[in-house]
């Protein structure tokens, strides 16, 4: 790896972008994901910023138990990501299909569709482990490990 690719891997855990996706939640997960966007907890302490566009992100943002409505448009949502790239899982939906697990509009868990880098538990998580999975997702996107 030259000087020049090393660079830009180090830079891109210093200012991860990403991409939100509610995949048929209830919005509890995305009422916490607009908290760690807000000046409290402020996601952008981390350099990460919201785009709205897949085309422009590092990283995907999941929410949701995964409606059969949304699986596809889950898929051409990963592949119009640049590599390499990363996907969070936010909330117990994504990881596990939650209390909708079992339901036949459902296709949850989500590592049956994507691979999943990073789980953020909680039904909701905390802002501050959205903040945490976000480090995570953009230091592996250069290989680094983050403390938990």
């Amino acid at each position: 790896m030259n000087v020049f690719q090393r660079l830009i891997a180090k830079s891109r855990t210093r200012s991860p972008w990403f991409y939100c996706v509610n995949a048929g939640s209830c919005n509890g997960c995305d009422i916490e994901m607009a908290a760690a966007l807000g000046p409290r907890y402020d996601v952008e302490q981390v350099g990460a910023l919201r785009q709205g566009s897949p085309k422009h992100a590092d990283i995907l943002v999941v929410t949701g138990p995964i409606t059969k409505r949304s699986h596809a448009a889950l898929g051409d949502i990963y592949a119009q990501m640049p590599n390499p790239k990363a996907v969070v899982a936010v909330g117990s939906c994504p990881a596990t299909g939650n209390v909708f697990a079992g339901s036949p509009t459902v296709d949850a868990p989500l590592e049956n569709i994507l691979p999943v880098d990073v789980y953020v538990p909680g039904c909701p998580p905390r802002p501050q482990a959205i903040l945490q999975g976000l480090r995570q997702a953009a230091a592996g996107l250069s290989g680094e490990k983050v403390k938990e």
